[in-house]
């Protein structure tokens, strides 16, 4: 697994929240609900996108922002429309004054505003939970990014924004994995643009050397690797491959792969039968004792309390989405 497919493909990542915003203005809503990932698709309309750090921008058809969460955000049809609804962590709708409105403002499968057919119709994505392999990527990307969907190549908006009101066997699965597409999409056109500034890992994967090397370590991180064996598969010399990789990858290649398996076992220990003793099989460490170790070492906490804490922010929003759910 590649950090590009760990943005999205985590234990965790499915857990998505999906909806259909039907408005008609005057409307406005606060994003207040610090997901670690969202993403706002306009199909019809425009609306104004205000976050509390930085400039607002005027979106319309096709145009598509990825939000990097915690942080907050406006969007409205007119920045002087006062806010109508704010939307808290698991996704609870209330408005300014507190009282609840998911059940005020249903309008149908998947669908939610303040109109049947509205004047502007959204599309909106949360991931609700960040996985340890996708967080090396998100600190990339900056709190706010927007394209036009002519820069993506496919028409993921309309195909996502037709599924979505659909409500057939396996539908969930079909709209997390065009989720995912679509958020996808738009994170490797973004860091493809000139103006970004991608890590210095993902620059590399282009190079014929590093790039082919950083593969073989992301997707068979079990393998025991040595500087060597690694120079061999690429066709350089040791010396050579090693200088190259610390160049331009920014740290050796054997730190590189230490850090690259702790993250995985952090996303991998989240999995309902894992083990110790299997993460450590799969990410390259010979025993449990010896995952057990350097991931205290690195993270501060064992694998166990790892899971614990995981656990217990599951179960937080697990509980605020059952709550707007039977409202």
């Amino acid at each position: 697994m590649d950090v590009v497919t760990g943005l999205l493909d985590g234990p965790r990542a499915r857990q998505a929240f999906l909806l259909r915003c039907l408005m008609d203005p005057p409307w406005s809503v606060r994003l207040e609900d610090e997901s670690p990932l969202s993403v706002t698709a306009v199909v019809r309309g425009r609306m104004w996108l205000a976050p509390d750090q930085g400039s607002p921008t005027l979106l319309g058809p096709g145009d598509i922002a990825v939000l990097r969460g915690p942080g907050h955000a406006t969007i409205a049809d007119d920045l002087l429309t006062p806010p109508q609804a704010v939307i808290l962590p698991g996704q609870v709708c209330r408005a300014p004054d507190g009282h609840e409105l998911a059940e005020a403002m249903r309008q149908g499968v998947r669908s939610w505003g303040n109109s049947a057919v509205g004047e502007t119709m959204l599309l909106t994505g949360a991931y609700l939970v960040e996985s340890a392999v996708g967080r090396r990527l998100l600190r990339a990307l900056p709190p706010v990014l927007v394209l036009p969907e002519s820069e993506l190549g496919l028409p993921l908006v309309a195909l996502l924004g037709e599924e979505m009101g659909h409500d057939r066997p396996g539908q969930e699965a079909v709209l997390d994995r065009l989720l995912d597409l679509l958020v996808i999409s738009v994170v490797r056109a973004w860091l493809d643009r000139p103006e970004a500034d991608p890590p210095r890992w993902y620059a590399a994967h282009a190079d014929p050397v590093v790039g082919p090397a950083l593969r073989l370590l992301q997707h068979h991180p079990e393998h025991a690797w040595t500087v060597g064996g690694l120079a061999e598969r690429v066709g350089a010399s040791r010396a050579a491959f090693a200088r190259r990789f610390t160049e331009l990858v920014g740290e050796p290649p054997m730190a590189f792969l230490s850090d690259w398996r702790l993250t995985l076992a952090a996303d991998l220990l989240l999995e309902p039968d894992a083990t110790v003793g299997s993460v450590a099989r799969r990410v390259g460490y010979a025993t449990p004792f010896a995952l057990s170790t350097a991931f205290k070492r690195e993270r501060g906490v064992s694998p166990r309390e790892h899971r614990a804490q995981a656990a217990s922010g599951e179960r937080s929003t697990v509980s605020a989405m059952a709550s707007k759910t039977s409202q």
